[in-house]
């Protein structure tokens, strides 16, 4: 078994989402989720910027956040703790 060395344990989902900054929206997909962040499936990393809002309709979720690495179709992002729930 594979040990996670991370402060956040995360939880397997598959949640439609949209990405939203100024100036559109792009869908996605969140595959897992911590209290500090969580992975994306895109259908393209490209034109995603820094910072944006994540927004998951089914769970009433408006987070700020911030990505941490890119992928070829996967980014991870971080909450903005300042923006915590």
């Amino acid at each position: 078994m594979i040990s996670e060395n991370r402060r956040n344990p995360r939880n397997r989902t598959l949640k439609g989402a949209s990405i939203c900054f100024d100036g559109g929206a792009i869908d996605c997909t969140v595959r897992n989720v911590s209290e500090t962040g969580a992975a994306l499936d895109v259908a393209s990393p490209l034109g995603i910027p820094e910072e944006f809002v994540l927004v998951v309709p089914a769970d009433g979720v408006r987070r700020r956040c911030r990505v941490v690495w890119r992928k070829e179709k996967r980014i991870g992002i971080a909450f903005d703790p300042a923006d915590a729930p």
